[in-house]
């Protein structure tokens, strides 16, 4: 006869199995959701913004008569004018002022189209007549429209014509503003981590400042915002919208993310190591530059690759401190007005115009690749 202390022990362990089973499922359901989020996300990104890679292109007849030295439409096919990017027209009279031999001549040349035309030829809405989609179709049947690979959204700044709008300038602002971060940053932070985790006195005051370190982490970003604007434009008379108050501001808020990670990647070392140093007549001093720093590096330079990766993707303390204006050209100097990835990329999405929200989706994909590739190097 079966004992009832074994019936109930089988009864026991089926219910945990059962339960086993079940937290094994749902966990794998959590894993696919995430998965199955993750690529529509990036799918639907990447055909959104694949067509800004593209540009189109039409050939056009050029007259360099007098009268296009004063109005520069003239000078084109009175059928082809709105289908023109006006970038192309706006230069007509300069060619004519550097080459005066240009008068009285005529050229066939490929220009930028229009962001109508180059929404028509990518199947997109648009706002063409039918007049000028026959002319296009046949444009296109003649050779003289095409889809290019689109050189200017990496070679050009911000434009108010989307066909000419690209990352130029806000990725050399970023680049500006990343360096600053780190180079104000990285040394603080890890001498901040270095002192508090191998000399500071375990008192109260060092209990105040841990907890307030692990806070200024969680806190939202705009806030650093505010005290970026306080401090550094107010007060420091740091020039607004310039790659410095935007570094500086941006250093603040990775501050606390790179004492945290440098203060595990200290405490990870095993003690044996400090305590052969010493044993050696090393100071404390010597054990930290030769042994405790050496060896926890790597989690310190990880901790800091994904706080910059975190400030690159920023955009909120950047807009209080003023790096969200219309800025065509690249800085020439750290005091230079400038912006960043993010703040271009929420620039485009704010525009009313079509075309700006396939550069929308390019920009973010541009983003999406630095970030990867930098947590992918952590």
């Amino acid at each position: 006869m079966t004992s009832p202390f074994l019936i109930d022990e089988k009864r026991m362990r089926g219910r945990r199995h059962a339960a086993e089973r079940r937290f094994k499922f749902f966990a794998a359901t959590a894993l696919v959701l995430a998965c199955a989020f993750l690529v529509f996300f990036l799918v639907d990104i990447a055909l959104k913004g694949y067509s800004a890679f593209r540009q189109a292109e039409i050939q056009v007849d050029v007259h360099y008569t007098e009268a296009a030295q004063t109005n520069p439409y003239e000078a084109l096919n009175p059928d082809e004018v709105r289908l023109v990017s006006r970038s192309f027209t706006r230069i007509i009279p300069m060619r004519m002022s550097e080459d005066p031999g240009l008068l009285g001549s005529h050229e066939f040349v490929w220009v930028l189209a229009s962001a109508e035309v180059d929404q028509y030829l990518k199947g997109k809405p648009n706002r063409l007549r039918e007049k000028e989609i026959r002319l296009i179709d046949q444009m296109v049947a003649e050779g003289r429209a095409k889809l290019a690979f689109n050189w200017g959204f990496f070679s050009s700044g911000d434009s108010k014509l989307p066909e000419l709008a690209g990352i130029k300038s806000a990725a050399i602002g970023s680049v500006y503003v990343l360096f600053l971060t780190l180079l104000f940053s990285f040394p603080i932070g890890v001498m901040c981590a270095i002192y508090l985790e191998e000399f500071a006195p375990d008192n109260r005051l060092t209990q105040i400042i841990e907890v307030n370190i692990n806070n200024l982490a969680a806190i939202p970003s705009i806030l650093y915002g505010l005290l970026g604007l306080a401090i550094f434009i107010n007060f420091f008379g740091v020039p607004r919208s310039s790659a410095l108050v935007g570094g500086l501001t941006l250093a603040l808020m990775t501050l606390p993310v790179i004492i945290i990670t440098t203060r595990a990647s200290i405490r990870s070392i095993p003690p044996s190591i400090r305590e052969a140093a010493f044993g050696l007549g090393a100071t404390p001093l010597q054990v930290v530059w030769h042994h405790t720093l050496p060896l926890s590096l790597p989690g310190i330079l990880t901790g800091t690759i994904i706080g910059l990766a975190r400030a690159m993707g920023e955009t909120a303390p950047l807009l209080i401190v003023g790096m969200m204006a219309y800025i065509p050209d690249p800085p020439s100097t750290f005091k230079s007005a400038a912006t960043v990835l993010p703040a271009q990329i929420y620039t485009w999405a704010s525009d009313s115009q079509r075309a700006f929200s396939e550069r929308t989706a390019a920009g973010i994909i541009v983003l999406l690749a630095i970030l990867l590739l930098m947590n992918g190097l952590a």
